[in-house]
């Protein structure tokens, strides 16, 4: 396989065996199936879970990283971002990048010979959305048929899990407040999936028509990186968006609570709520490790899985 930049580069029966292997490998402790290996982290961007998780995932494995910072490489700046790709290629075997703008990372996926995972984008993070498919998997022992309710900001991880419910026969319900929805292209894209895999997707405009009946609650925070500038105007937006004891109340009785970290508590989720027994939040934040062991292991150690660019 050459490239992870979207969850839609995988089928449902991809991230079926995506999973297993994740279990599988989440039980096996250390491997040294990347022995030799070396994956280039490069970050526009800081972050927690993305960095730790990727470069324990590949130790775990037998492999080393190495981290570049965004004054390091300066890309597009202090050198193109096409040059950073074939120079990066002739010293690693694998890129994980997290940028600004999804443009980013397909310019070095065109140029780059060897694979690249998008770790985050504006667009999408479907590191993270596997990981949270893989999580719920763990929870309720199957996915299709579940409903899972995403409560906020039609953000890039938003946009990654539409796709992967989707995909796996996962219903999948978002509220949003008008001008905070997902990207058009990315809900039909979805609605696509799930007319195959047997699911629904449905937009709503209250967090009480998505979250009613549901066996997961999902939400993120309302500002991310880079839209502080905004923050004023999304509190307002999103008021009434908040996940709490009430709204959880409104799923099922045996219904867990998801996010992606980092969370403001207090904002786009009641301090109680994240810290309730429902709540799986860091239970999820471990498994972006293993679900990126596998994923490694898929790209570079030579497991059965069959993605575009893949001989």
């Amino acid at each position: 396989m050459k490239d992870l930049l979207s969850v839609s580069d995988l089928s449902g029966d991809d991230i079926q065996l995506l999973l297993s292997d994740a279990e599988e490998i989440k039980a096996s402790g250390w491997l040294s199936a990347l022995d030799g290996k070396v994956m280039a982290l490069l970050f526009e961007k800081p972050s927690l879970r993305t960095r730790v998780s990727l470069e324990i995932a590949m130790r775990q494995l037998g492999g080393q990283s190495l981290y570049l910072s965004p004054t390091e490489v300066g890309l597009g700046e202090r050198e193109s971002i096409p040059d950073v790709a074939r120079v990066i290629g002739r010293y690693t075997d694998i890129i994980a990048v997290r940028a600004f703008k999804h443009d980013t990372v397909q310019t070095l996926a065109e140029y780059a010979d060897i694979p690249v995972i998008n770790a985050l984008s504006d667009l999408e993070h479907p590191c993270q959305a596997l990981t949270d498919i893989f999580t719920i998997r763990e929870k309720k022992r199957k996915l299709a048929g579940l409903t899972l309710a995403y409560v906020g900001d039609g953000n890039n991880v938003a946009n990654s899990l539409m796709l992967a419910a989707s995909l796996t026969g996962m219903n999948f319900r978002i509220a949003s407040p008008k001008g905070y929805r997902v990207q058009e292209n990315i809900l039909q894209l979805a609605q696509g999936y799930a007319a195959e895999s047997g699911a629904d997707v449905l937009c709503a405009d209250k967090p009480q028509q998505a979250v009613a009946g549901a066996d997961v609650v999902y939400t993120d925070v309302w500002i991310s990186m880079g839209q502080e500038a905004e923050a004023n105007k999304r509190r307002r937006a999103f008021n009434s968006f908040q996940v709490n004891g009430e709204l959880m109340s409104l799923a099922r009785e045996d219904a867990i609570l998801m996010h992606p970290l980092p969370a403001h508590r207090g904002e786009e989720v009641s301090e109680d709520v994240l810290d309730s027994p429902q709540s799986v939040v860091f239970d999820q934040a471990e498994n972006r490790m293993h679900l990126e062991k596998a994923l490694l292991m898929h790209m570079l150690g030579g497991l059965e899985i069959t993605l575009p660019g893949y001989h």
